[in-house]
């Protein structure tokens, strides 16, 4: 089995709604992406002869998904009210409304589908809340 693995960060805001604790509030993180690609075999031809993937196109599409969060409030589809997100908008703040609750495992799902729908070997996307702290979703 040959790898590669590459990293990603993004600044983003969020909240769990009905968590009951210190994460209810509006927080922010400075999240952290790590990547891990797979592949059977090598590439056999083209630019990508002898490589699970080229990494300067797999590099770039981690940065471009942390991109889509970066700087963002992240909010559960449905936690905020119309008029709440409305005003936000109308401030000039950035939001990210997602279908799920924005927890680090559900982060790492939705980094790992947007990177497989490049086409990328994806087999494992982990994803730091906190230096201490990670999550990770593989198939």
């Amino acid at each position: 089995m040959y790898g590669l693995i590459a990293e990603g960060h993004f600044d983003a805001a969020h909240f769990l709604a009905d968590y009951h604790g210190k994460c209810e509030n509006l927080h922010g993180h400075r999240w952290r992406v790590e990547v891990t690609v797979e592949s059977q075999e090598l590439g056999q031809e083209g630019t990508e002869r002898s490589m699970v993937a080229d990494f300067g196109r797999f590099k770039r599409s981690v940065a471009a998904v942390c991109d889509e969060f970066d700087h963002r409030l992240l909010v559960e589809q449905g936690t905020l009210k119309p008029t709440t997100v409305q005003a936000l908008e109308s401030e000039g703040f950035a939001l990210e409304v997602l279908p799920f609750r924005t927890t680090a495992e559900n982060l790492a799902h939705e980094i790992f589908c947007r990177l497989e729908a490049k086409g990328l070997p994806v087999v494992q996307v982990e994803v730091d809340e906190t230096p201490a702290n990670r999550a990770f979703f593989r198939r």
